[in-house]
């Protein structure tokens, strides 16, 4: 069996909310990850979703050692990369690089397309000699969709999508093993987001290259992963291979997520029936006790705000994990069809 290429355990990280100025008192935290579990195969993309503030760029940035864990770890070839230090960091920095979400502020408007790809070079010296950095910078430019000779040119001389490119070929540049792709597609149009999926799906093939792919559209995700993980409130509460995950929802937020997908058929549009979920989500600094989503769950009983469900194993298939205390359980057969129908009798549709 495969040995997974990362480990997340049990991280959290919660920043403190503090009163006063002179005399800070801390007077509760924000729970912005809370006990995320899972592991990353080589050559796997494992897609992460979720709504607004659900704690998915929080996670990357904890993944990139970018923010230092409140608790957990966070195992990267065997080593915990949260007791690492700077020197061991810089090591492990090359093998793990991140695309940030908009390309108009992750780029410096007053460095050429040379330095801002080259840059990595100039940090890692003993990658690439100085005499070889232009003709790298090249030859990234080139594996990414742009013509070499633009070295010289700054960033706003470009499109959006052509910025995403220079970010990918920047987060190339030490040849990594993983990448974190936050929402990587989001500031993007329609047309130019294939084209930047495509271009992802193959530096995957060519470079061996390991995803976490977070973003809001769910087709998106479904394109480009593996597995997919859900994430809600600060914890995951469903993960799975994509046909499961699509096919096959488990939690009650999952299926809402998916209910809510835009569908270009007219006539399914017109047929498929909408989940609504009533009020907002909750705090992070003051989450709801027991499950989490309980608080806009039709399925809620008494058990939902006494314990919290533990994210458990389910279906005979063995990849797919759910929290929930009454889960949706049906098998994929194997013509990839779902067998059963979700119980629709409790659900708030549109």
């Amino acid at each position: 069996m495969t040995e997974p290429i990362l480990q997340v355990k049990d991280v959290v990280k919660h920043y403190p909310l503090t009163r006063g100025i002179i005399y800070k008192k801390t007077i509760g935290h924000v729970r912005a990850v809370d006990g995320v579990s899972f592991d990353l195969l080589p050559g796997e993309t494992l897609g992460i979703v979720g709504e607004s503030g659900c704690g998915k760029s929080t996670l990357a940035r904890l993944i990139m050692r970018l923010e230092d864990l409140t608790s957990g770890s966070i195992m990267f070839e065997g080593d915990d990369m949260a007791t690492l230090n700077s020197k061991g960091m810089r090591t492990k920095r090359r093998d793990i690089q991140i695309v940030l979400q908009d390309p108009y502020t992750s780029l410096n408007p007053r460095m050429t397309v040379a330095d801002i790809v080259g840059e990595p070079f100039e940090i890692h010296g003993s990658v690439v000699s100085k005499g070889e950095r232009k003709k790298a910078v090249q030859d990234l430019l080139d594996v990414v969709g742009l013509n070499p000779e633009h070295i010289n040119r700054y960033p706003h001389q470009f499109s959006g999508g052509q910025r995403q490119r220079i970010g990918i070929a920047r987060g190339l540049a030490l040849r990594p093993k993983i990448i974190v792709c936050d929402e990587p597609v989001s500031a993007l149009d329609v047309s130019v987001q294939a084209q930047v999926i495509n271009l992802f799906e193959s530096l995957q093939d060519e470079f061996n290259l390991t995803y976490i792919f977070i973003a809001h559209d769910l087709s998106v995700v479904r394109h480009i992963s593996d597995r997919v993980a859900v994430m809600y409130l600060g914890k995951i509460v469903e993960i799975g291979d994509e046909l499961s995950i699509y096919e096959n929802p488990s939690h009650p937020y999952t299926q809402a997520l998916l209910s809510a997908v835009p569908v270009p058929d007219p006539v399914g549009r017109n047929e498929r029936k909408r989940i609504v979920l009533q009020g907002d989500v909750p705090s992070p600094a003051n989450p709801p006790s027991g499950c989490r989503f309980r608080t806009r769950c039709w399925k809620a009983q008494d058990i939902c705000a006494e314990q919290e469900p533990p994210l458990i194993q389910i279906g005979t298939k063995g990849g797919q994990f759910s929290a929930c205390h009454f889960p949706e359980v049906r098998d994929i057969v194997d013509n990839d069809v779902p067998t059963g129908a979700l119980d629709l009798s409790q659900m708030p549709l549109e």
